[in-house]
């Protein structure tokens, strides 16, 4: 049974041509090309996050999680989207505004992409294949994918798990110790 779910994530990634999520990249808030790549070596959280969504407080505990393991290896990656409800209507400055202004955010934000639909940047595309075992539709604002130090994605958190759940630290504390 590993096996085949080792071989429907490889055949996933082939689909996309990538083996990692290190073989994608974004443009940062500010406009940079940043090849995840650039986080070799780290456990990253990738969060699709918007600023006018019920789970938006998770800034706070996002960023609360980002100080406390980023010197033992942790990044989190915020990537906002508008994808539902509207929830992230901003211009990228407006959006790096709203998080320092409100959150004090200093972990990594990328600009605003698509996630969900016929839009949907490739990235997204990797971390929601269907065959992969994280896989399927993004659901809302907030969903977390944690990615192990060799860029393979190896576990998915639902929008109402925050960064303070038990389960969450837990999945980061193994991915760090590895």
């Amino acid at each position: 049974m590993m096996k085949l779910m080792l071989l429907g994530l490889a055949i996933g990634a082939m689909a996309f041509g990538a083996s990692s999520v290190y073989d994608f990249t974004l443009s940062s808030i500010d406009g940079a090309s940043t090849p995840l790549s650039s986080f070799k070596g780290k456990v990253v959280l990738l969060v699709n996050v918007a600023s006018k969504c019920g789970y938006t407080p998770q800034y706070a505990g996002l960023e609360k999680l980002y100080k406390t393991y980023k010197d033992k290896g942790l990044v989190i990656v915020g990537v906002p989207a508008n994808n539902f409800g509207g929830q992230e209507p901003g211009s990228n400055e407006e959006i790096k505004t709203f998080c320092s202004r409100n959150y004090n955010v200093t972990f990594p934000l990328m600009s605003k992409v698509s996630v969900k639909g016929a839009d949907k940047t490739p990235l997204y595309q990797y971390l929601t294949d269907a065959s992969a075992k994280t896989g399927g539709e993004i659901k809302w604002n907030f969903t977390k994918f944690l990615v192990d130090k060799n860029g393979n994605v190896i576990n998915r958190f639902e929008s109402a798990v925050t960064p303070e759940a038990a389960e969450l630290v837990k999945a980061v504390e193994a991915a760090l110790a590895q």
